[in-house]
């Protein structure tokens, strides 16, 4: 027959972070299994809490001595999270609740908190990552204004008119692509941050995409298509964020692509009232086993460039207004990204 401490203990041998809990002398009277894990021992009930939670700082210094918990200050309550090691080098991270009756008495019962300092280590790596490529991707740009700036000045006088209007000319398309990718790290805090304004309304699908491609036509010259298959609903949309999921999209498929970029769109009764888009290129396609990575941020494909933040706010944005975004494989061999748009009366 189970008892209490049996029900209590196995609620603590539940939870996913190590509890350590001495009482007023300092003998552990609570382990649980996650503990006994991480502290490498099953043991600990009886000992002395300095003997069971045996971590030391990067300079040696053991922890009881250091966190000493039942002496300093009454009113001290709890220790912040800390890193300590094990003997092996393993880190974790210790947090300390001290237990008083009152103010004026002894500490009553010591707590611990321990959890692996693994998760921490790979948050850390992303954002060293996620340092590193914004520095490489705002670099290149301003290499190139550095260099064209530096020129015009010290050269001002050597230099005809047509030279003077390349250079000024590159400065400004470099400075634009500067202006692209703050504004796409500000997309990518607001999606992640939950903080992304909209402002949809309905609208007409089929016109919001023709000004778009208007716009990207004028820049490239590779043949882009558009085929619409039926009478479009009108869609509850963020004009200017629908823009920028079509933009994304079509520069996508000229980049990675070789030949034409096909766009087709249709109304939908399936999972709900909307438009189809279709966006197909005729590049190399996306392999089914990294396809789960596309909408990651800071992912590439091939050696095209780009800022890798493309698809994963293009993911954020359709989400955002209730949409779906898919990735198969087109009938000219390259990559489609299918777009389901809710319609204006679904939402």
């Amino acid at each position: 027959m189970s008892t209490a401490g049996d029900a209590d203990q196995m609620l603590l041998d539940a939870l996913p972070d190590g509890v350590v809990i001495a009482d007023g002398s300092g003998t552990v009277t609570v382990m649980n299994a996650a503990a006994a894990d991480l502290l490498g021992r099953s043991d600990g009930i009886g000992k002395h809490l300095a003997d069971v939670v045996a971590l030391q700082d990067q300079d040696g210094n053991d922890w009881f001595a250091n966190a000493a918990p039942y002496d300093g200050l009454n009113t001290r309550t709890s220790l912040s999270e800390q890193a300590w090691f094990l003997s092996d080098g393993t880190e974790l991270l210790v947090t300390v609740r001290i237990i008083r009756p009152s103010a004026s008495e002894a500490v009553r019962q010591v707590a611990l908190s321990l959890r692996s300092a693994k998760a921490r280590a790979r948050l850390d790596r992303e954002r060293s990552d996620l340092v590193a490529t914004v520095a490489h991707e705002l670099r290149s740009p301003l290499t190139g204004v550095k260099g064209f700036v530096a020129t015009l000045l010290s050269k001002w006088d050597k230099l005809n008119d047509a030279q003077k209007q390349m250079m000024l000319e590159t400065v400004n398309v470099d400075a634009d692509r500067l202006t692209r990718l703050i504004a796409e790290l500000l997309d990518v805090a607001r999606i992640d941050t939950g903080r992304l304004s909209l402002y949809p309304r309905p609208m007409d699908f089929q016109t919001g995409i023709e000004r778009v491609l208007e716009s990207v036509r004028a820049g490239t010259g590779r043949e882009i298509s558009l085929d619409v298959d039926g009478e479009l609903p009108q869609v509850q949309a963020d004009p200017d964020k629908l823009a920028q999921v079509v933009h994304n999209l079509v520069d996508n498929a000229i980049r990675h692509g070789d030949g034409k970029v096909a766009l087709t769109m249709a109304p939908v009764e399936e999972p709900f009232s909307g438009v189809v888009l279709h966006v197909d290129d005729e590049g190399g396609g996306i392999s089914p086993d990294i396809r789960s990575r596309v909408f990651t941020k800071f992912w590439k494909h091939g050696t095209r460039g780009g800022s890798g933040l493309g698809m994963y706010i293009i993911h954020g944005l359709v989400r955002a207004h209730g949409g779906t975004v898919e990735i198969d494989d087109a009938p000219s061999g390259g990559a489609r990204i299918t777009i389901l748009w809710p319609a204006a009366n679904h939402v």
